[in-house]
């Protein structure tokens, strides 16, 4: 195989951490708006772990696009 496109094709599957992170983050959201509906009294204790989750997610996928670039351009 071509160094090239093995260095495209892994760069590419680096690329679909970004896309599940913003998935993860969609399911984070989606999830607390559904608990919020149903207990209204105890959205405002759950706020801040919803942002740690959505952090965390939101970092997974800034690596996911640090690795696909470090493939492209580094090596």
């Amino acid at each position: 195989m071509d160094p090239v496109a093995a260095k495209y094709i892994g760069a590419g599957l680096a690329c679909l951490g970004m896309g599940l992170a913003a998935m993860g983050v969609g399911n984070i959201f989606g999830n607390y708006l559904s608990g919020a509906l149903r207990n209204p009294s105890a959205a405002d204790a759950q706020f801040g772990r919803t942002f740690i989750g959505a952090a965390l997610a939101e970092g997974l996928g800034i690596f996911a696009l640090v690795v696909a670039l470090v493939l492209l351009f580094v090596a």
